[in-house]
């Protein structure tokens, strides 16, 4: 199956995990600033005769819009969903515990884009989303990723409940985010095996979604806005989350 990826970081992204998925890349013949020369330095030895240069009524013929950046390529659509049970295997093979962050219902592929680079930054190890309520990768999640949608394992589940119910019995401890709950997600250890639960914005996380938690958490807020756009309350709660096992680690080290 065919995918366009539009931008510098998601074709770059994707030349350095799978660049022989790429089919064809298309790059603007009119921009000639440092940033495209560095990348057609990168893309003319990878790719070969599968660069070509195009003129901007192409490109826009091909992304329907004008926010290409002057990149766009047509791939092959890259797998890297893995399955839950994976997930933790392969973190315990590496003597570190899986960090997930599970959407229920983030249907926004602007959000779940951003919500994908977070992950990424932040060293997740996938992230779980049902097949019927959430936006799927195409185009402008691939953009907004900035490439984390090319390298990011997504696992799309049937029933989440059923997938949540699976990671708890993996020792997955989960934690949602619920702007009623008593702790802070500063008050909770965040070291363990653990997936951080997200519900999308406006409606939050659905009734069993939310039931099915270990715990709830909220996010402080000290303004007088009462939420935070979901990518954003993500990225605060998994940096958290790296900044305790960072910390963890260093103290083991100073021991």
């Amino acid at each position: 199956m065919k995918q366009i990826l539009v931008g510098f970081h998601a074709v770059q992204a994707r030349l350095r995990v799978d660049p022989g998925s790429l089919k064809s890349v298309y790059f603007d013949s009119g921009r000639r600033d440092r940033r495209m020369g560095d990348f057609l330095k990168q893309a003319e030895e990878i790719l070969g005769e599968r660069l070509h240069a195009a003129d901007a009524e192409r490109l826009h013929k091909l992304t329907g819009h004008d926010r290409h950046q002057g990149v766009v390529a047509l791939a092959e659509k890259m797998t890297v969903a893995r399955t839950i049970t994976e997930v933790v295997e392969d973190a315990e093979s590496a003597h570190k515990k899986p960090l997930f962050l599970v959407l229920d219902g983030v249907t926004d592929p602007h959000n779940f884009g951003a919500c994908l680079r977070v992950a990424d930054g932040a060293g997740v190890d996938a992230v779980v989303i049902p097949k019927d309520r959430s936006a799927s990768i195409n185009a402008t999640v691939s953009k907004v990723s900035s490439g984390a949608a090319e390298v990011m394992p997504v696992i799309t589940v049937t029933n989440l409940v059923r997938s949540m119910k699976e990671m708890q019995e993996a020792g997955v401890w989960l934690i949602g985010t619920d702007d009623e709950a008593t702790k802070s997600i500063y008050d909770i250890d965040l070291t363990g095996s653990i997936g951080i639960v997200m519900g999308a914005e406006g409606e939050g996380m659905r009734r069993l979604t939310k039931e099915n938690c270990d715990e709830l958490v909220r996010i402080p807020m000290q303004g007088v806005v009462s939420s935070l756009n979901v990518s954003v309350a993500s990225g605060v709660c998994l940096y958290e989350a790296l900044r305790q096992r960072l910390a963890k680690v260093s103290d083991k080290a100073a021991k």
